[in-house]
């Protein structure tokens, strides 16, 4: 069971103060991030790829790769790549040259984006959207599996008979869909072999079971083995010394980004009884003291069979103290807490 965190390295307004982190503070901010969760023994960190002010993340590669030099362990991915919005060739040179900074740990996971900004930025028609990302995957496959590449699409030039450099030092570089529930997702992932990673971001996580068994019959369909291919989610959540701190420290800056995403999405505000309930026991929010975080992650893994949990930290810019410090506790207390009790159940 590998327990990691996300982050979209937000930029959002302090909720008390209306201050606004610099971008290049919360980039510095972030690798820094990277080293403590290696040191404290987390097992995966992913950045998510957005193009608006109020995310730091636009270059998850090149922010990994700052911290590849300064890390040892940890496992250094995207949490999502938009894969429909970008060439695929460029992708697997950053990735493939990441790979080879880290010495064999990183990780692509590619997704559609739930946000559209990148499309009108690097002049793509969102009428274009699930198509771009078939085509695109297809062709990083190819590229991940062949040094030399002959290939047509309907959106891209073609290319024939052509190598891409650098070759990962893993063979192959691990690239994983990633998915916000939808039944055709998961068919695809299952279909082509590759792990998934679920975005759990509301109501009851035991709800995903559907999803897990439609990949799992999918792969086994085309003739892949379900036991051996790898399933995450990622859920919003933090950690702190107890509960009451835990919620205190986290729900004001949460509040305030899920309502400015709300206005732009047409959700109802988010108040404090929608934060209560998600962070009950069965919710798909992680937030509280060590022992009851972990006590949520082993249901969830009860209940799914996952073997990757991505605790994504932060929805709303928080002090830079408080992070480190929910991350020392994530690797430090909630991460040994899981392990030795699955060791107990599942032995």
């Amino acid at each position: 069971m590998e327990i990691g965190i996300s982050t979209f390295l937000e930029t959002t307004p302090d909720p008390v103060t209306g201050k606004i982190m610099s971008h290049a503070e919360r980039l510095r901010n972030g690798v820094e991030e990277i080293v403590l969760a290696d040191q404290v023994g987390l097992d995966v960190y992913g950045i998510g790829e957005h193009h608006r002010a109020d995310y730091a993340g636009t270059a998850p590669a090149v922010i990994l790769a700052a911290a590849a030099s300064v890390t040892k362990r940890i496992r250094l991915s995207s949490a999502v790549t938009v894969l429909s919005s970008d060439d695929p060739i460029r992708v697997y040179q950053a990735f493939s040259t990441l790979d080879g900074l880290s010495n064999g740990r990183a990780e692509i996971m590619a997704g559609r984006g739930s946000f559209t900004e990148s499309f009108p930025l690097f002049g793509y028609s969102l009428d274009d959207y699930d198509e771009l990302f078939e085509e695109n995957l297809e062709l990083l496959l190819a590229i991940r599996d062949s040094e030399k590449v002959t290939w047509r699409g309907g959106h891209r030039p073609a290319i024939d008979n052509l190598g891409v450099y650098p070759r990962s030092v893993q063979n192959p570089l691990p690239v994983w869909i990633a998915s916000g529930g939808s039944p055709e997702s998961a068919v695809r992932a299952g279909m082509l072999g590759l792990p998934i990673a679920f975005a759990i971001i509301g109501g009851m996580p035991e709800k995903f079971a559907p999803l897990l068994d439609l990949y799992k019959r999918a792969a086994a369909r085309a003739g892949h083995n379900p036991d051996t291919l790898s399933i995450a989610t990622h859920s919003h959540g933090f950690v702190g010394d107890t509960t009451e701190q835990a919620v205190d420290q986290f729900f004001p800056p949460m509040q305030a980004q899920m309502n400015v995403l709300g206005r732009e999405r047409g959700w109802q505000p988010y108040d404090r009884d929608a934060f209560d309930a998600a962070r009950s026991m069965r919710g798909a929010l992680y937030v509280g003291d060590p022992e009851y975080v972990a006590e949520k992650i082993i249901l969830l893994r009860t209940n799914l069979g996952i073997n990757r949990f991505f605790l994504h930290l932060n929805v709303g810019t928080m002090p830079h103290r408080e992070m480190l410090r929910a991350i020392e506790l994530l690797g430090t207390k909630v991460a040994p807490i899981v392990h030795k009790e699955l060791a107990r159940i599942e032995s």
